[in-house]
């Protein structure tokens, strides 16, 4: 399997390595060591919930293959959703365009 750098990145150095058990860890991508989806309510993940605490022990969707896309197709979402939503809200706040006067 072709690894494409800017893709994926694998610390076997790191003290934590691996940090999730996986059946087969040979593509074992360490690139989103801390998922930039954490944040997001539905992350396409299978996080845990333990006492309100998102807890993400037993996903490796950033770890395996097709994880960078899935992550950078999510962003991407997510981005675009709050880019119209502001659009939008904007669009509401904004006084409406009052025509210049006439000076015929």
């Amino acid at each position: 399997m072709t690894k494409p750098d800017h893709k994926y990145f694998r610390n076997t150095d790191c003290q934590y390595f691996p940090c999730h058990k996986m059946a087969d860890d040979s593509f074992y991508n360490c690139l989103f060591c801390f998922c930039p989806l954490y944040w997001l309510q539905n992350c396409g993940g299978n996080p845990a919930d333990r006492d309100g605490v998102k807890d993400c022990t037993g996903c490796t969707l950033p770890h395996r293959p097709g994880g960078y896309e899935h992550i950078i197709d999510r962003l991407k979402q997510e981005f675009e959703h709050n880019r119209t939503a502001r659009k939008t809200k904007n669009e509401q706040e904004s006084p409406p365009a009052q025509d210049a006067p006439d000076k015929g």
